[in-house]
């Protein structure tokens, strides 16, 4: 089953991808470029995991804040 551009291209957008990275998957596309295309992805999923991390560590922070306080 093939999936139209229309729906690579939102589900890109609904990904984070912003329109540099969309335009170069298509492009990677075109070219029959499979594994362009796979390694875009992971660079943005890895990007992805980054921000989670990183506002994890500040969910932790605050958490730490609300037991300090409710312990005193």
């Amino acid at each position: 089953m093939m999936v139209s551009e229309n729906a690579i291209i939102q589900n890109l957008i609904d990904a984070g991808c912003d329109s540099k990275t969309v335009e170069l998957f298509l492009a990677y596309g075109k070219e029959g470029n499979l594994s362009k295309q796979l390694s875009l992805l992971s660079g943005h999923r890895k990007h992805l995991l980054e921000i989670v991390h990183r506002e994890e560590k500040r969910i932790d922070c605050l958490d730490y804040l609300v037991y300090q306080l409710q312990k005193d």
